[in-house]
């Protein structure tokens, strides 16, 4: 496997840039720019030489992390060096003219990481996240997930499903035998087959992290001329749609990233759900705008009917500073000309928002650990009520390959290109 470096501390210029080297060649290749090199885990200066001419590259910290206890599980080396773009040029091209080294893919260090067993695939998801964090929330989620909050949960998971395997595979093997016959009759078998299933969905039913990552989608919803753009830009705080006073003038969806009181959202302006159009144009807008009505976190309904049924919906009276409109039955009278109400909706959003984000107390899943959760509790479920040893003892192995694939032990290669992709180059 080839020897892989990149910069890991962000993009140049800086103050320092740290270039990082993994493999089975990196301390042979800091000696080459470094000479003498210094103890392991140990800081030392060393003046870097281009190894083919010799040439002074820069002056900088090396520092050397062998395998297997280092950051991938491999051999590892730190150089720590002025932060200009023709330094870590120069330091780059050096290494790069070396036989077997090459620059690093996005996420290579932590999938190396993962494949040497220094993390599992939760931890690197939970990475993942954290580099793309941006609101305290996420990051309190992502850290809890990095730090191995998921792996521990499985792995408590389990070990009591494995102790139910071997009772199974005990009276299997010895079911004639008197002290065999033992801790756990059929009937307690399901019990705690049962009750482990139990345990398990009610952390699968909490809300996703996905929620929290991508930001809560609250759709602005109603018809043609209801005041829906200037409403959003008003939240927003900003021109992010166009506003005029021709019905139709949104054809698209339009999106409004934006966070507050440390949530993300994401506003989402429609076009106006006319019952009939003959323009075709304006009949995309308004297909593209039911679609969007059916993935609302939060719908925020401007029209005068009432709204359509969803989970969490506020009935908003726009456009209350203008003459001779009540807000007879609705939640909330709010004016983006005058600002009137805007404050009060963000507090209802955010007391929303309490209620369909993952507790900031609490383990959350994201969709491909509950769903491989989920197949965990369905398969002790089916265990449960199995009165042949031999099917509850499969339903137990179907659990415990879904275990496997949450923590990255079994089943998931074919994922891991994707979520690597998202992570830096140094990462």
């Amino acid at each position: 496997m080839d020897t892989i470096f990149a910069v890991s501390s962000g993009t140049p210029p800086a103050a320092i840039a740290i270039v990082r080297l993994s493999g089975s060649r990196a301390f042979e290749a800091a000696a080459l720019l470094a000479g003498d090199l210094p103890a392991p885990r140990h800081a030392g200066l060393r003046a870097l030489r281009d190894p083919a001419s010799g040439e002074l590259l820069d002056r900088g910290l090396v520092l050397l992390f062998p395998g297997p206890r280092s950051a991938s599980g491999e051999d590892l080396v730190e150089l720590h060096l002025h932060g200009g773009r023709a330094v870590v040029r120069s330091i780059e091209a050096a290494l790069g003219a070396l036989e077997g080294l090459r620059h690093a893919e996005p996420g290579e260090f932590t999938r190396r990481a993962l494949l040497n067993g220094r993390i599992d695939l939760s931890e690197a998801e939970g990475l993942g996240d954290l580099l793309m964090a941006e609101t305290e929330a996420q990051r309190r989620i992502a850290v809890r997930s990095a730090e191995g909050a998921v792996r521990r949960q499985v792995e408590d998971w389990s070990r009591r499903l494995l102790m139910l395997a071997a009772e199974v595979e005990a009276q299997l093997d010895h079911s004639d035998e008197d002290d065999v016959a033992g801790a756990h009759s059929l009937a307690g078998l399901h019990d705690a087959a049962a009750t482990l299933a139990a345990e398990i969905r009610q952390v699968t039913v909490r809300p996703p992290v996905e929620r929290l990552r991508d930001g809560l989608r609250v759709v602005l919803a109603g018809p043609p001329n209801a005041g829906k753009s200037t409403l959003l830009n008003a939240m927003v705080e900003r021109e992010a749609a166009i506003v005029s006073p021709i019905a139709g003038t949104t054809r698209d969806r339009i999106e409004a990233p934006v966070a507050r009181g440390g949530t993300a959202y994401l506003l989402i302006d429609t076009a106006g759900l006319a019952e009939a159009t003959a323009d075709p144009i304006e009949a995309i807008g308004i297909d593209r705008a039911r679609a969007a009505l059916e993935e609302a976190d939060i719908l925020l309904w401007l029209g005068d009917v009432p709204p359509p049924d969803h989970p969490a919906v506020l009935w908003l009276h726009a456009r209350a500073d203008l003459p001779g409109r009540e807000a007879t039955g609705k939640d909330l009278a709010v004016s983006a000309a005058t600002g009137a109400g805007i404050e009060l909706l963000w507090k209802r959003l955010e007391a929303l928002a309490a209620t369909l984000l993952p507790p900031p107390d609490l383990l959350a899943l994201n969709r491909r650990q509950r769903d491989l959760a989920a197949t965990a509790a369905g398969a002790l479920d089916r265990a449960a009520t199995q009165h042949d040893l031999l099917l509850v003892a499969e339903e137990l192995r179907t659990a415990r390959g879904a275990f496997d694939a949450i923590t990255g032990r079994a089943g998931v290669e074919a994922m891991l290109d994707s979520l690597f992709a998202r992570f830096c180059i140094g990462k």
